[in-house]
């Protein structure tokens, strides 16, 4: 793999591979025929919180929200601030629209394709959260670039996350943790590690629930690591 110079805004590639999975039930298709367009992020153009939400709220965004249980939940937390979530399978989205119709969110919306689409649309320094929980690994060697944690990636999300804001990682995958420890080493003049004591990382902080898909791992045997870095 070719090292890039971290703030380097190198061509970033499509991070995900196929878009389905099985065939959504009936009142799963009514939610992506009927509340996806309500609340789904426009195709083109800048995405201000005003365009998006009517305010100038605080914006957060998901990159992969999986089910979007931590969406929905950190939504719910905090309801003057503004959440997109990204997610290219339509099962995951199909499974969001649920929580959102369910917990009445107004606060949320979604993007049913590449988060990099919508990264690059966003105004600088305009995000106080991103979340990276559990991203595909690509644990092939000749896949690495895939890599959400890489350095093209962390450029665009470092440009839009305000000083101050924060980058949340999670992985249960060996590979992808040491690969992440190794890639955000090149970044430390851009963001800042925030762990104060042995095995914070192996923790939830305040506010951040457990998704279904990091108990599974524990279940399976695999150990969930949290990682937060605070952008200088």
């Amino acid at each position: 793999m070719t090292a890039h110079k971290p703030g380097d805004p190198t061509t970033l590639n499509r991070l995900y591979g196929r878009s389905s999975g099985h065939k959504l039930r009936k009142g799963q298709q009514e939610l992506i025929d009927k509340l996806l367009p309500a609340i789904a992020v426009p195709a083109e153009g800048e995405l201000t919180a005003q365009r998006l939400f009517g305010d100038d709220r605080p914006l957060h965004l998901e990159i992969g929200f999986g089910g979007g249980e931590h969406l929905a939940h950190r939504a719910d937390l905090l309801p003057d601030h503004g959440f997109i979530g990204c997610e290219p399978f339509v099962n995951g989205v199909a499974t969001a629209l649920a929580h959102v119709r369910d917990q009445r969110l107004a606060n949320v919306r979604i993007h049913m394709g590449d988060a990099l689409d919508v990264l690059r649309r966003l105004p600088d320094e305009s995000l106080l959260m991103v979340y990276l929980l559990h991203p595909d690994p690509w644990p092939k060697a000749r896949h690495a670039k895939r890599r959400m944690v890489n350095d093209g990636p962390l450029a665009l999300i470092a440009a839009k996350l305000q000083p101050g804001g924060e980058l949340r990682l999670a992985t249960d995958d060996p590979t992808y943790l040491n690969w992440s420890l190794m890639v955000m080493q090149r970044w430390t003049g851009t963001f800042e590690w925030l762990v104060n004591q042995p095995g914070e990382w192996l923790r939830y902080p305040s506010g951040w629930p457990e998704t279904r898909y990091a108990a599974k791992a524990r279940r399976e045997g695999r150990v969930p690591h949290q990682l937060r870095y605070r952008r200088r």
